[in-house]
């Protein structure tokens, strides 16, 4: 009596029709890698509850802390009473001004600029298939300096565009030096992520090389620069915070959309183009993208480093591989990051402010030795 068995699917058509949202019963092996890509982490909701948990008290921390302290129930009733029309006259005048002029605007960029920073963070470490990238790694940092420093060094600070000229300055050298990254690494239609790293790191070395000897030639812009490139609030109140808004939001969507793809790359360029994935444009998109935030975020709050390594890193051990959850995840978490971090900046010397860039720093330098030791043990 014999008996037939249907052949067991090949690990490239179990993937293609669980893609497409087809079931297929898959060896163990292939099931057992499927459920560490794929599958949606049970503790991801949990996880996310809990950012956003750490998030809004990270931001009631920073706006009830200061040289001045409002207690919390007062931040509550300002709140309350600007959109209700109530009134709140036994508070001090100064309170409102505070809140809404002063604390509020430098809360909402600092959660701004640390969500775009972890979220593109995430976007190239997933890229990139390196657990060590960061938002720095083609070169967007250094172009964006060159950017701030040129406008600084030439005195168009001073020119009606005031405040605004040295974060578009910024935002305008990385966007122009990813580009050039880019251009540099095409072989053919192909763009080989090794060829764009190498190009990221000369790039990037060329412009830190032009930036430093601008600050060299123009004695009095040397300290506004230098604390520039260090990081921290520049001031701007609203206005910076609705510029960097549209930005983030856009980049977070490129990127979320093709969340999915990003997965599937972790599987190898071969079996990703196997699988009907254009990898070539899949990498231009999310570079442009995690670019578009990395380039927003830096221009309004100057070089800030370790965030897009830090809270990518400690969500995805957590929370798992999956980068349909882990973008936002770490959009939410970079944020809560950047908030405390700029809380610890200006307030454990105050009256004297640090760089927030001089806290993440700190943070994040002994986080990145770890890390590394770690994939030292994993790989000898």
């Amino acid at each position: 009596m014999s008996i037939s068995r249907s052949p067991a699917p090949s690990p490239v058509r179990a993937a293609r029709e669980q893609e497409q949202g087809t079931s297929v019963r898959l060896s163990p092996l292939a099931a057992s890698t499927d459920d560490d890509l794929f599958r949606p982490h049970r503790r991801a909701g949990v996880l996310l509850a809990v950012c956003l948990f750490t998030l809004l008290l990270s931001t009631l921390l920073a706006v009830v802390i200061g040289s001045v302290r409002i207690p919390p129930l007062a931040v509550g009733r300002l709140l309350l009473a600007r959109p209700l029309g109530l009134s709140v006259a036994d508070l001090p005048d100064t309170f409102a001004t505070i809140l809404f002029e002063i604390r509020l605007p430098r809360v909402a960029l600092m959660a701004f600029t640390g969500a775009a920073l972890a979220a593109a963070g995430a976007t190239y470490q997933g890229l990139f298939r390196n657990p060590l990238a960061d938002p720095y790694l083609v070169g967007v940092a250094s172009g964006a300096g060159l950017g701030a420093t040129f406008v600084i060094a030439f005195g168009l600070s001073a020119t009606p565009f005031g405040l605004m000229a040295v974060p578009l300055g910024a935002f305008l050298g990385g966007v122009l030096t990813v580009a050039l990254v880019v251009m540099m690494a095409r072989v053919g239609r192909s763009t080989p992520v090794t060829t764009m790293l190498l190009a990221g790191v000369a790039v990037g070395a060329f412009a830190s090389a032009i930036t430093t000897f601008w600050m060299l030639r123009s004695p009095e812009g040397v300290s506004r620069a230098f604390r520039w490139l260090l990081g921290g609030y520049a001031g701007g109140g609203w206005a910076s915070v609705w510029i960097v808004l549209p930005y983030l939001i856009l980049g977070l969507i490129g990127v979320q959309i093709n969340a999915r793809a990003l997965n599937v790359l972790q599987l190898g360029e071969e079996q990703a183009r196997q699988l009907g994935i254009h990898v070539d444009r899949l990498k231009l998109v999310l570079v442009a993208a995690a670019t578009l935030m990395t380039a927003s975020a830096v221009a309004f709050g100057g070089l800030i480093g370790f965030v897009g390594l830090v809270a990518p890193h400690v969500l995805r051990m957590i929370g798992g591989p999956d980068y349909r959850q882990l973008i936002p995840l770490s959009a939410v978490g970079g944020a809560a990051f950047l908030i405390f971090a700029d809380l610890v900046a200006r307030t454990v010397f105050a009256p004297q402010e640090l760089p927030v860039g001089v806290i993440t720093a700190l943070i994040g330098a002994p986080f990145f030795v770890v890390l590394l030791r770690r994939l030292k043990r994993s790989v000898f």
